[in-house]
């Protein structure tokens, strides 16, 4: 076997005849160290002596790699660019000068330059030190020499302790957002985990900086997606034809070796005989040439068979690094798989067991025990009852101030940081008799479901919208044999066929949190501001109402895609939506209504386990109310589909949510928990419960519901209890919002709700970039899903190309010095946060005036 040189090392030369150990002196000369004597008649005495030394390492460590392999690594290692920047650390010490280090699509940072190249000079194995003998020291400094060993090892293990703490942050480019903030200030974000705020000493530095980061970002992407290629071409293309051919070719090697096998055997007898007759004496020279001959054919025969053994040996390592790949990939699924019924048989058996030990009197507690993920939901929420209108809430003890920073600590925040608070408060809510309830308090919430204007109340003539969408059409699809090769990637990136999907984009979807609009309007009227955040505390849980029966997965926009919904004649309300980033994905929303605007930074972390699809939202919602200035913001809570594989799929909502508010609202904040899905709990299932809180922290009205049903919502009339353990008595409950159910043949088309189906319905003078003429999404809606697939991969792949293009354009600048600027949305831009150093996108303003004048000049051709 050939030696295999490792990564970051030179491929050995064609062997070379030599007396000894090779090595590499000046000039790329390979020489024997016995040859190294003769050199020094004629190369100069440095040259000798680097040859003299090169010689003795590779003596040292014959079978280590040469000089020039040392070089390799060295030039291997070396970064894509380093300097000196400022960090934001915190509020305490601002920006601090750091040492940056961009190499393979990771961006680091060290506390100095010294620490970073210690880092790398870190030997990696041990290094033997060739001491002459004539510089021994004699026995009388042999003490002395002891004392300094100890404390140079003394030292060296502290440097090597340091060592191991000196890089202070690292974040991975290929799904990081490069924003630009001023002329010398940029952000690097990756969505989810880190946030650098990082500040050049000058313009041009940090456009360097930015290109660079831009280049490194582009060259990482390929890479992941090479590698995933490559993941999947192993695990898909080897089973059926190139299978075939591989066993084919091996089965006609193996013939030629028996083929050779008989005729050595043939030959090697034949030359036996020959020399047993050549002993008998008679006839010698005839005999000798028959000899001669026979020896001839064996040794023909041999050489055949040699080169048909090296022949089917190449065949066979040519295919075993693809085939051990192809097992080990079988593997792994086959341990994920065993890993799945297992799991089932025990969840199956602690159900039994629960089954028969529980009764109805018996108070068990929620639990978040992943063995509760098989199993199938019920079909309808509870209503609140009287005993669930009193319950316990813990609460986290933090401001307002320290809430929005921890906030983006959580998902960016810098790693010199310090902690936020964790402390939590317990608080008892308690309700009064529901029997003594003011009907006419309750029957005046319901009406507000109504406050969609009627025709009377209209202008003008409003349009007749579609109430349905084609049935949806039964076609088998192999679940398995899609997913198995899925497990553990980003849900985002897995090419999906349209059978998983329902039509619409996830533009579209995010257009549905409006469809309960009217709670909106009713909080523009309330002037207590607590109670105007409870109304919109119910609003925010009004958006998952849907996810209970809807488990197809929404089209992912390509990049620049847009959609519009414009429902100010009849819900009073409009609202664009545009994909701004495809890596990492992120769409902007702005919509403005009767008395309020909301706009939101959609972005998003899902995984697929194999047992469950989890996605985690990262970006903000805000919702302003212009006549009080009353501003409130929040993060969507997690969303988890079960039963990927066995069972009935389903869609649990679970996780804390903190609304709070910003400027006039400062201080006043709602918490609000979702409870997981659990049978062993009392509690109504998909129960959602909180509190809002004013600015000194006092509990002044309670929210209480499911996410599927209706909230409730009540004031807090009296206080007692501790300081710690507070009690509330709330008042009456009024409704703030009840679900209003999808028709009843809704499972025939996707379970759209009345305004699902009329977000894809066509629409004339809309961009050309909107979702509505996106033509897979619509050849789906039409039921031709084998037309669908295919124009999916078409766009998919004019997405990557254009990708490419801007990469190479990138790569070109680049090379001649200059600045290529990044991607930029047409409808939004980015801009700086209140309150925050992060940048968000940010509507411009300027659709709505270029749809009046029919100007789409802007938009480019995605579709």
């Amino acid at each position: 076997m050939s030696e295999t040189p490792m990564p970051g090392m030179a491929k050995p030369a064609t062997p070379t005849p030599l007396l000894g150990p090779s090595v590499v002196v000046p000039g790329g000369v390979v020489v024997a160290p016995a040859v190294a004597a003769v050199a020094a008649a004629t190369v100069p005495a440095a040259t000798v002596n680097a040859a003299a030394a090169a010689a003795s390492l590779a003596s040292a460590n014959p079978n280590g790699g040469s000089s020039t392999s040392v070089a390799a690594a060295a030039s291997q290692a070396e970064p894509d660019m380093k300097g000196w920047l400022l960090k934001w650390t915190n509020y305490l010490k601002g920006y601090q000068k750091r040492w940056f280090v961009l190499s393979k699509g990771v961006l680091s940072y060290y506390r100095s330059k010294g620490t970073m190249m210690q880092c790398l000079r870190a030997p990696r194995s041990p290094t033997r030190l060739v001491v002459p003998t004539s510089s021994l020291p004699d026995s009388n400094s042999l003490s002395s020499n002891n004392a300094l060993m100890k404390k140079h090892s003394k030292k060296l293990k502290k440097n090597q302790a340091e060592m191991a703490h000196t890089c202070r942050g690292t974040i991975s480019l290929h799904g990081a957002l490069i924003h630009t903030v001023d002329s010398c200030t940029f952000v690097i974000s990756n969505g989810g985990t880190q946030t650098f705020h990082i500040k050049a000493a000058n313009e041009v530095e940090r456009q360097s900086w930015v290109t660079a980061l831009e280049l490194a970002k582009a060259k990482a992407i390929r890479a992941m997606e090479s590698d995933e290629e490559e993941e999947d071409n192993t695990a898909n293309t080897i089973p059926s034809e190139e299978l075939n051919l591989v066993v084919r070719e091996l089965t006609v090697r193996l013939e030629n070796l028996k083929t050779c096998y008989d005729l050595i055997t043939k030959h090697g007898a034949a030359l036996q005989r020959a020399l047993s007759e050549l002993e008998t004496g008679d006839d010698l020279a005839n005999k000798t040439k028959i000899v001669s001959e026979r020896a001839t054919l064996f040794r023909i025969s041999s050489n055949a068979m040699i080169n048909a053994c090296s022949d089917y040996l190449q065949t066979a390592q040519t295919q075993g690094h693809k085939w051990s790949k192809m097992l080990q990939h079988e593997r792994d699924q086959k341990l994920h798989l065993e890993e799945m019924v297992e799991q089932l048989a025990r969840q199956h058996s602690h159900l039994e067991q629960a089954a028969t030990r529980h009764r109805p009197n018996a108070a068990t507690s929620a639990s978040d025990d992943e063995d509760n993920e098989f199993y199938d939901a019920q079909e309808e929420g509870g209503s609140v009852t009287q005993e669930d209108s009193s319950f316990i809430l813990n609460i986290p003890v933090t401001t307002h101030h320290n809430h929005r920073r921890n906030s983006n600590d959580a998902t960016g925040s810098s790693s010199e940081g310090e902690d936020g608070n964790s402390e939590t408060q317990q608080v008892l809510v308690v309700a009064e008799n529901l029997d003594n309830m003011d009907v006419t308090d309750r029957i005046s919430v319901h009406s507000s479901q109504a406050l969609t204007p009627t025709l009377a109340n209209q202008s003008k003539v409003v349009r007749k919208r579609r109430t349905r969408v084609p049935d949806k059409p039964n076609y088998p699809l192999n679940l398995w044999s899609i997913i198995k090769n899925c497990i553990g990637k980003d849900l985002s990136k897995i090419p999906m066929p349209v059978n998983f999907n329902e039509p619409l984009s996830m533009l579209q979807r995010l257009t549905e949190d409006f469809e309960y609009s009217e709670i909106l309007d009713k909080a523009a009227q309330a002037k207590d501001t607590c109670e105007q955040l409870a109304y919109v505390t119910a609003f925010t849980v009004s958006s998952y109402s849907t996810t209970s029966n809807r488990t197809g997965k929404p089209f992912n926009p390509l990049l620049g895609e847009t959609y519009e919904c414009d429902r100010t004649d009849d819900l009073g309300w409009r609202c664009i939506n545009e994909q701004v980033s495809h890596h990492p994905p992120m769409a902007a929303q702005y919509c403005e209504g009767r008395g309020w605007r909301c706009w939101q930074e959609f972005t998003m972390t899902s995984k697929f386990r194999g047992k469950y699809i989890q996605i985690v939202p990262l970006g903000y919602a805000h919702v302003e109310f212009p006549a009080t200035g009353n501003r409130y913001t929040w993060r969507k809570v997690t969303t988890t589909v079960h039963n990927i594989i066995v069972g009935k799929l389903w869609v649990d909502n679970h996780g804390d949510m903190e609304i709070f508010g910003e400027r006039n609202a400062k201080g006043v904040k709602c918490h609000l928990k979702y409870l997981p899905y659990s049978y062993f709990t009392r509690d109504t299932q998909r129960r959602v419960k909180g509190v809002v809180m004013d600015s000194s922290n006092q509990v002044k009205w309670v929210v209480n519901g499911t996410w599927d049903s209706k909230i409730e919502i009540a004031p807090v009339t009296s206080t007692s209890g501790s300081t710690e353990n507070p009690v509330y008595k709330t008042g009456n409950y009024k409704t703030a919002w009840t679900r209003r159910m999808p028709p009843p043949d809704s499972d025939r088309y996707y379970n759209f709700t009345l305004l699902a189906c009329q977000l894809n319905e066509p629409e004339p003078g809309v961009a050309p970039t909107d979702s509505r003429l996106r033509p897979d999404q619509r050849l789906m809606e039409d039921g031709k899903w084998n037309e669908s697939n295919q124009e999916k991969l078409r766009l998919e792949e004019g997405q990557r190309a254009r990708r490419r293009q801007r990469e190479a354009e990138a790569e070109t600048a680049a090379a001649e010095g200059r600045p290529y600027p990044p991607y930029e949305p047409i409808w939004f831009g980015k801009e700086k946060e209140e309150g925050t150093d992060n940048l968000v996108h940010v509507y411009n303003g300027t659709y709505w005036d270029a749809k009046a004048k029919g100007d789409w000049s802007k938009c480019s051709t995605i579709f």
